[in-house]
């Protein structure tokens, strides 16, 4: 394997390391100036059905009674091995809450992203094969029609559509194979608009180059430009916009189950925020970064491997891809 590409993918992994640990300190910095005690409105709380002494061991796990720095290393210090601590509103480990219904959220955003993808390359596709007459002016407008429509708005239609007028899904079982395909799609159709105008503002610029003009000339058909010359370099670009996407896949996920009534890190969120169950928020909100994070990084290293034209800069802050003369 090539030195140089060792040397970047090394130094991509400490950086995504780093960025995980900053994620975590300021999240935790964050929680610790929050107006409301933690002991009082939630251990101490009567609804909760804390003894004395369970109070007096999740005080002594946690150091709510030590100065924030010590809380701070202590609880970093925990969650570099893996423990991420128990909630204050059950008492149960919060890695076994969040493993309880981090499936269906990730299985919400596979298949959005899935249905995304499929969208972003039919459109681009669309674009490249029918005249303006039939509706290449259509199928451009329409990444910015996605985006001005919130994802809760198209969730809502699908429901009232597919669900309520015909029947085609229960709302009940929200975790039922139709139902999930149609919350993927509330999800996916604003992730789709992003894909599909870089697909397409590529694929352009691939087709006015030199060398599509002479594979034309030389009698190649617009289905053997397009699947030989033409999609892979246009495709390239792809890859860093859907590691982006991820983000918007994890937040748009959280409104999404709301809407469709997943059990998923979107009802945990909402239950640890109205009972101030800060644990578990500082671990959903790491979880995040570290999926984010982790996406990135592994485009960043498949990147330079799909293209050949491409050589690592030795910048400190971020490697930058220059294409070789």
């Amino acid at each position: 394997m090539d030195r140089d590409y060792v040397k970047y993918a090394l130094r991509r992994v400490l950086q995504a390391v780093v960025v995980v640990l900053l994620a975590y300190v300021f999240t935790f910095v964050v929680i610790s100036v929050l107006p409301g005690d933690p002991v009082t409105n939630t251990l101490r709380n009567p609804q909760n059905g804390f003894s004395e002494e369970e109070i007096q061991r999740i005080v002594a796990y946690y150091g709510l009674d030590r100065p924030v720095h010590e809380q701070l290393w202590q609880s970093l210090s925990r969650f570099v091995v893996g423990d991420l601590g128990v909630s204050l509103r059950s008492g149960l480990p919060v890695s076994r809450l969040i493993s309880e219904v981090l499936s269906s959220t990730l299985v919400l955003a596979a298949s959005a992203l899935g249905v995304a993808l499929v969208l972003a390359f039919a459109i681009g596709f669309g674009t490249q094969y029918l005249p303006k007459r039939y509706g290449q002016g259509l199928l451009r407008a329409f990444p910015s029609l996605f985006l001005s429509v919130p994802n809760f708005v198209i969730g809502l239609l699908l429901i009232n559509v597919f669900a309520f007028q015909l029947g085609l899904f229960r709302v009940i079982d929200s975790e039922g194979g139709l139902a999930t395909l149609f919350a993927a799609i509330a999800l996916g159709i604003p992730v789709s608009a992003r894909i599909a105008e870089v697909l397409v503002a590529n694929l352009d610029h691939e087709s006015a180059e030199e060398y599509a003009s002479v594979a034309r000339s030389r009698g190649l058909g617009r289905t053997g430009l397009l699947l030989r010359h033409l999609l892979k370099p246009s495709s390239l670009p792809v890859v860093t916009v859907v590691a982006l996407a991820v983000g918007e896949l994890l937040g748009g996920a959280v409104i999404t189950e709301q809407i469709f009534g997943r059990t998923g890190i979107g009802s945990l969120v909402e239950r640890s925020v109205t009972t101030q169950d800060l644990p578990v928020l500082q671990a959903v909100v790491t979880l995040a970064a570290i999926v984010f994070v982790g996406v990135n990084l592994i485009a960043d290293l498949v990147y330079p491997l799909l293209d050949p034209r491409v050589r690592l800069g030795e910048s400190r802050s971020r490697p930058k891809v220059e294409v070789a003369a």
